[in-house]
């Protein structure tokens, strides 16, 4: 299985506290958990409420206008301001998984109904969707919830209280879906619920726990055909290509200017500008060995064998290319040559 760590997400906690000083929430989180549990995200989890998440975003979205009612609306609304454009809505679901000792491992997730009025989950539906899971999945248990947003909100906290009839502990996992370029780790932060006494008060808080992403080689091979999929906003085959060569071209060249790093530091070591350091000659030495070799021999013959395997396919697609054109140039010649023949008694050429 492939572990990626990813560091801990302080940008979201630091706007979630700021958040909390307005809104009175500052007492109700902590900075981290003290439990010592591991958690490990698998992709398909992450990829379940980004869908979840765009379809609930594009049904709420106003449908487009024709082009004669929008040039109608502009010359009799060209006065009127447009309207406050609503915030993004907020999505919710089940976290479903196994825990074994102090690894919790996130597999799959299902949607859950939310009543924005109440502030609670359709807890007949939550029942019906956790006994089907339970057919299909023994083995998955209800770890927690998750939803949408920058920052946890008042309502989060009753939510959480609601479900620990079903776990004590739950898990909180919140996905912030705005887009932010110069973000590198993923924008998922995972909160534990813990008892905490402020003020001689006992009070449920949140804490937030760091996490890894595990990957099975279904999930990897399920991934990267999600991420080659044709665009459907028109994209061509061409596009795809050009995008799938940028990558690899991008990849050639960062690998490129790594191993020029390696070798100015390898020749400053041997004018004796910087001192010799054997454990790190043996790093570079068995990192420079995990490198393709393309100036041994046997490269060149595999080269030259899958070289000419891609001209002996060109050639023979090109041979079935004229074949084929030969063949209805024939039929074409065969049925002008037939009906001649009718009229003129003689018997067809081929």
């Amino acid at each position: 299985m492939e572990k990626k760590m990813l560091k801990p997400f302080p940008s979201i906690f630091r706007q979630i506290t700021e958040a909390a000083k307005g809104l009175g929430l500052e007492e109700n989180m902590a900075s981290s958990s003290s439990s010592g549990l591991t958690f490990k995200l698998h992709p398909l989890f992450i990829v379940n409420i980004s869908d979840h998440y765009t379809r609930i975003k594009s049904q709420s979205l106003p449908p487009p206008s024709t082009p004669h009612a929008a040039s109608a609306s502009n010359g009799a609304t060209s006065d009127s301001s447009s309207p406050p454009q609503q915030p993004p809505p907020r999505v919710f679901g089940c976290v479903i998984g196994v825990q074994r000792g102090r690894t919790v491992e996130i597999f799959n997730s299902f949607e859950l109904l939310y009543d924005p009025c109440t502030h609670s989950l359709d807890r007949a539906f939550l029942e019906k969707k956790q006994e089907l899971y339970k057919k299909v999945f023994p083995n998955f248990y209800i770890l927690g919830w998750y939803s949408t947003g920058s920052d946890a909100q008042e309502s989060d906290m009753q939510i959480h209280r609601d479900l620990m009839d079903i776990n004590e502990s739950p898990l909180y996992v919140l996905l912030n879906p705005s887009i932010n370029p110069a973000q590198k780790d993923l924008p998922v932060t995972i909160y534990e619920s813990e008892l905490h006494v402020i003020d001689g008060i006992p009070q449920l808080i949140f804490v937030q726990s760091s996490y890894t992403i595990e990957t099975v080689e279904a999930e990897r091979i399920s991934i990267d055909h999600v991420a080659h999929l044709k665009p459907s906003d028109g994209g061509s085959a061409a596009t795809q290509l050009a995008a799938h060569l940028t990558g690899i071209h991008s990849a050639i060249k960062m690998l490129n200017s790594r191993i020029r790093v390696l070798h100015h530091y390898l020749l400053a070591m041997q004018k004796g500008d910087i001192p010799c350091e054997n454990s790190l000659l043996r790093e570079v030495s068995s990192l420079l060995r995990r490198l393709p070799a393309i100036e041994s021999e046997k490269f060149q013959d595999d080269f030259l064998m899958e070289y000419n395997d891609t001209l002996l396919i060109s050639y023979l697609a090109m041979f079935t290319n004229c074949s084929s054109t030969m063949n209805e140039l024939v039929d074409k010649f065969n049925t002008a040559y037939d009906r001649h023949s009718r009229r003129g008694g003689r018997s067809a050429f081929i």
